[in-house]
């Protein structure tokens, strides 16, 4: 039988904490040979970025995480592609179908953008195990998809804001206005409408689909958050990808609290940043990722839904900055448990 999903996620972070900043060993814009030396195992693992590609500090660079943990602890031989700019479904397909025809036997896209090209070559390569972050893909036999309960981490940075903001006037910026995004938006306001209903909650989008830009543009990441800040935000939320980290740039130009997403940006932020970091709302992608692949290892991975929430450690906040958070943390902690015990209910929809 399976170890559930908390005690799997529990054994997997307690191996050891990796580095959160990128390695060297992935060519630019094609696939790079992941971990250390170890050959283990025969399985041979590929992961196709998305938008904004690796050294993102936020949902790809966890994903690079979990793929890097499994060379360096199970011996697989990986190799991960970047994405170009303004790519088709064609191109991304294509990217899918070339990691089956090499002989990888896992094949790992991140991201929702995946989804149509994953059913599309799943079905073309039926010996080769696929598997997407963030999409839900039933009733293919060999594709697991990896989905997580955004919103409920996204309440607790929501609270978060909430309890530190000095103007009753926060912000979230989102990166493309899709439903996944949707997800942090809602757990975003109803977290910090619970704790004061009447604060100020800006929410504004860097682009609108098909324009995925909004994942992959610092300098409009800063511009938008900047004009948040003017209009008298003190506590900032990002879910945009790459383009957050120039949300945290305008933080420290201007004195105001960053929310980090998906990994703790408390820990890859320059010294200069780390104050601003208040916490992050992160999701185990790399913990899901190298949980999936020591499955293939051991010839148990699964298709269907894994579904990753609060209550089994799949999304969380972080306490990276116990300066800032000690405060508050007691409070997040009680909300964080009514969340879990269905007390408080999370929007999935704004």
């Amino acid at each position: 039988m399976k170890r559930s999903n908390a005690v799997r996620f529990a054994a997997v972070a307690a191996a050891g904490v990796l580095a959160l900043t990128a390695c060297d060993n992935a060519a630019e814009g094609g696939g790079g040979e992941g971990g250390g030396e170890a050959t283990d195992s025969e399985v041979r693992v590929g992961l196709a970025y998305d938008v904004g590609g690796r050294g993102d500090r936020s949902f790809n660079d966890a994903a690079y995480r979990g793929l890097n943990q499994a060379a360096e602890e199970l011996g697989v031989e990986t190799a991960d592609f970047e994405p170009s700019d303004g790519e088709s479904e064609a191109a991304k397909e294509e990217r899918l179908a070339t990691m089956a025809e090499e002989g990888f036997d896992v094949v790992i896209a991140v991201g929702f953008a995946y989804a149509g090209p994953v059913e599309a070559v799943a079905a073309e390569y039926p010996d080769v195990h696929f598997a997407i972050v963030d999409s839900a893909i039933e009733g293919v036999d060999n594709v697991t998809s990896l989905v997580f309960a955004e919103n409920e981490a996204s309440f607790l940075a929501g609270a978060a804001a909430a309890l530190t903001t000095e103007e009753d006037h926060i912000g979230f910026v989102g990166g493309v206005e899709t439903p996944l995004i949707h997800k942090f938006e809602a757990g975003y306001v109803a977290g910090a409408e619970h704790v004061n209903e009447d604060v100020t909650i800006e929410v504004d989008y860097l682009s609108q689909p098909p324009d995925m830009s909004g994942f992959s543009d610092p300098a409009k990441g800063r511009e938008l958050a900047q004009a948040q800040y003017d209009r008298g935000a003190d506590v900032i939320y990002h879910a945009a990808g790459a383009s957050g980290n120039g949300v945290l740039e305008a933080a420290v130009a201007n004195d105001f609290t960053f929310i980090g997403v998906d990994s703790d940006q408390y820990e890859n932020a320059t010294e200069e940043q780390k104050p601003y970091v208040l916490t992050s709302a992160i999701k185990q992608v790399d913990v899901a990722v190298f949980e999936l692949i020591e499955d293939a290892t051991e010839d148990e991975v699964e298709a269907g839904i894994q579904r990753f929430n609060l209550s089994d450690g799949g999304v969380d906040y972080t306490t990276s900055n116990e300066e800032a958070i000690s405060p508050i943390q007691d409070q997040l902690d009680e909300i964080k448990q009514q969340i879990i015990d269905g007390e408080i209910e999370v929007p999935s929809e704004p």
